[in-house]
């Protein structure tokens, strides 16, 4: 009797445990469906060795090199929402920025296909599948990654911070540091914005999301094109543009000063044609440290709320949202791909709603 029980007992434990099992599993996302995808090169220059090409003993005589483009990669949807999305990376980054999350999930190019927005993902001049530089630059080879770790304030090496929405899987951390490629020639923020301006020539109206690096040249690309409709920055850290006779002085932090440049009022002014909103993640202090990855932070966050208001007082439409205060928590230098991103890719699809660009 007993045991025939004790059977029955177990029966029923394993089809409750397979129960909770299959509760607990993950379903897997819907599939995608794509109307269109493909790359392309945009912008660039051509440079012409003079004399003849021999083509029994070639040198570079005669012949050509093309480069300084940008490489694009696209999706559209199908039934797209009308204005799409273009992503462009940040420092030492490429367009893998956007994509898989460095533990496995779904980036922001899947997370807005999903919401039916045509995406292109950028890979700047002089970076990743762009590398083609008709300029020269040295690449050392140099371990800096813990460096890296405490600028993109993941932690303080090896410590992460207490509730960042970063992955602890060592493996996490290995694709994280794997994402990070070299310029292959000098930056050239001017010459940049040049070629996504004509990325946006090629895709007409458009919304440009820009990470760290890019969001100087963002700025300076919205100048260039009428078709940049509203610029989204996550934490921009250089490249800060002001009317001549209204720049700020330098602000001093542990990382450095952080500086801003001047432009004339007409050119600032295309500024204030377009909605803007700026985000910043968690983990920046309010007061000077010693530690310069998070000290720099805190004067690019000051800087950003200073460029807010001058566009503002100009007549624009520009916010700085600080997310810890609105209660996303947590997060690091790229809150597009922390455990939480989909809580940053909601903030973002609202302000695309508020502003009529979704």
């Amino acid at each position: 009797m007993f045991p025939k029980q004790s059977h029955r007992l177990g029966a029923v434990s394993a089809i409750l445990i397979a129960m909770l099992m299959a509760s607990c599993a993950v379903t897997p996302p819907q599939a995608l469906s794509l109307g269109e995808q493909g790359s392309f090169a945009v912008g660039g220059t051509v440079v012409t060795q003079a004399g003849d090409f021999d083509p029994i003993k070639p040198t570079a005589a005669g012949q050509s090199f093309h480069g300084d483009h940008a490489y694009v990669f696209y999706q559209v949807p199908v039934s797209p929402r009308p204005l799409p999305l273009v992503f462009w990376h940040g420092y030492g980054q490429f367009s893998k920025t956007w994509e898989s999350t460095p533990d496995g999930r779904e980036g922001f190019q899947n997370i807005f296909l999903r919401r039916h927005f045509p995406v292109y993902l950028i890979d700047q001049p002089r970076r990743g599948n762009a590398a083609r530089s008709t300029v020269p630059i040295s690449i050392t080879p140099t371990p800096d990654e813990q460096q890296w770790f405490n600028t993109f304030r993941v932690g303080t090496w090896p410590n992460f911070f207490p509730g960042v929405q970063f992955s602890r899987d060592p493996e996490a951390l290995n694709q994280y540091f794997r994402q990070m490629v070299p310029n292959t020639g000098p930056f050239d923020a001017d010459l940049f914005a040049g070629t996504i301006a004509a990325l946006f020539a090629k895709t007409g109206p458009a919304i440009l999301v820009t990470h760290s690096q890019a969001g100087g040249p963002g700025w300076l690309t919205a100048l260039k094109s009428s078709n940049v409709r509203a610029i989204v920055a996550y934490e921009p850290g250089s490249g800060f543009i002001f009317p001549n006779g209204e720049v700020p002085a330098p602000m001093p932090s542990a990382a450095g000063a952080l500086e801003a440049t001047g432009v004339p009022l007409d050119d600032f002014l295309k500024l204030t044609r377009i909605p803007i909103v700026i985000y910043y993640g968690d983990n920046i202090p309010d007061a000077p440290v010693t530690n310069p990855g998070q000290d720099g932070w805190r004067v690019r966050l000051a800087m950003a709320r200073m460029w807010a208001a001058s566009v503002n007082r100009h007549g624009g439409d520009a916010s700085v949202v600080h997310l810890p205060e609105i209660g996303v928590r947590g997060n690091t230098h790229f809150p597009f791909s922390d455990l939480n991103n989909m809580a940053v890719a909601d903030e973002m699809s609202r302000f695309l709603q508020r502003k009529g660009l979704d």
